[in-house]
């Protein structure tokens, strides 16, 4: 497998974001290694908090939320998914699946890092992946929380604004991450920050990843990942641990999407699920600190 990794140059002097970086090596699955890229903050014996990204973010999106959990005395593991970010990104398309990227999150989480008593919070890409490491590891989980997220299984039609998401992704000659970050958001982006969400492509070779992704997303019932999907939905059907969605007012991708999980998760059963004002897509940009906030009062109360 090709790989190309960002020069360290690109995240130098990036606006909030001081951090140091994490950095471990997976099985790439086809007979290499990768490198992935996380942050770890706070206390090594606190609570851990998983903190996931989707697309076509990187762990910057979690920039406000970081210090107000550390401040609650939690612990912060924030990954970049292969492809994004600091971690290494594969050049093909074809490199990708689905099924990969819930392995390679897997390897880094539970079996170098030996996550455990994890608090989950997944948004876009995140929840997709996040939920299914969830589903597939229960014991190692004992709360989540997600946001604009959810599980697809084909089953049910997507949203006009995914499928136009989705259209755009196959057919842009430029595909702008910055740009298209601060389409998802409420509340206008300064300059600094969008050319953050710049920093992980210097050019279109380091975007495979970042262009594949909105095409594995199942749209059908016979996607490679419809399957497993349909099998971690049942999982989180039985689900009886702490469960909370806290999705934005003003998210046209995902709105109504945390009806499902208030209905079908028992854990979900009763508590403070929240829709989150003023808030687009990535509403980490709009409200980071007070969705930090609700994570942090929900591991408290539970």
């Amino acid at each position: 497998m090709k790989t190309l990794r960002t020069p360290d140059e690109r995240f130098a002097d990036l606006p909030d974001y001081d951090f140091a970086p994490h950095y471990a090596e997976i099985d790439d699955l086809d007979g290499g290694t990768l490198r992935m890229h996380y942050l770890d903050e706070g206390p090594r014996d606190a609570p851990v908090v998983l903190l996931m990204h989707g697309e076509p973010s990187w762990c910057f999106l979690y920039r406000t939320m970081i210090p107000v959990l550390v401040a609650e005395g939690l612990r912060c593991v924030a990954p970049d998914l292969v492809g994004f970010g600091r971690s290494d990104k594969p050049t093909e398309r074809t490199d990708y699946t689905y099924a990969r990227h819930v392995e390679w999150a897997r390897s880094l989480l539970l079996d170098v890092l030996d996550l455990r008593d994890i608090t989950f919070f997944g948004q876009d890409w995140g929840g997709l992946v996040g939920l299914r490491v969830v589903a597939e590891n229960p014991s190692r989980f004992s709360r989540v929380v997600i946001g604009n997220t959810g599980l697809p299984d084909g089953s049910r039609p997507p949203s006009q604004a995914f499928l136009d998401w989705q259209e755009f992704s196959q057919t842009t000659p430029t595909f702008d991450v910055g740009s298209i970050v601060s389409l998802g958001v409420s509340n206008p982006m300064p300059e600094p920050v969008r050319r953050a969400y710049d920093a992980p492509f210097p050019d279109d070779s380091y975007k495979a990843g970042a262009r594949v992704f909105p095409t594995l997303v199942p749209t059908s019932t016979s996607d490679p990942a419809a399957e497993a999907n349909r099998q971690a939905l049942e999982v989180l059907s039985s689900w009886d641990k702490p469960f909370l969605t806290l999705f934005s007012d003003a998210d046209p991708v995902t709105a109504g999407g945390e009806g499902w999980f208030q209905r079908h998760v028992p854990g979900a059963q009763g508590q403070p699920h929240t829709s989150i004002p003023g808030a687009g897509h990535f509403l980490q940009e709009d409200a980071g600190p007070d969705v930090a906030k609700r994570i942090a009062a929900f591991v408290a109360s539970t």
